[in-house]
């Protein structure tokens, strides 16, 4: 049993409410289709805090924000919604997979890393064996 899996069960046991229904965005129209989006945007930011130390809340909005169409007007940037990376990372913190920043934002923890090296390696191991 993976690394992920486990995680992942975990994860089912703390699932947040409403993530069937929530937007991960004001510009979106739909809640996401997929059932696992709240465990695969988890993993992202994971892996956003992995490879920067002391990003925070409103810097992670601005990178999964995106695009509004405004109909005949010009297009903006809007951000993502806090709500859904803010209850992420607290996800991860309970897991003592990254903690606060002493500046700021986040920081990966040394059992994050861990886990996180684990899954990579298990990622790229099961890819160069189908080839």
């Amino acid at each position: 049993e993976s690394t992920g899996t486990t995680r992942r069960k975990q994860w089912y046991q703390r699932r947040v409410r409403g993530t069937d229904i929530v937007k991960t965005a004001t510009f979106k129209e739909l809640p996401p289709k997929d059932n696992n989006w709240f465990y695969i945007r988890t993993a992202a930011l994971l892996r956003r805090v992995y490879l920067k130390q002391g990003v925070g809340c409103g810097a992670l909005r601005k990178i999964y924000g995106g695009r509004i169409n405004r109909g005949a007007a010009p297009s903006h940037h809007k951000k993502a919604s806090a709500s859904v990376i803010r209850h992420a990372l607290k996800g991860l913190e309970e897991m003592k997979l990254i903690a606060k920043h002493p500046d700021g934002g986040r920081m990966i923890t040394s059992a994050g890393r861990r886990d996180a090296d684990r899954i990579a390696f298990q990622v790229m191991s099961s890819s160069m064996s189908t080839e």
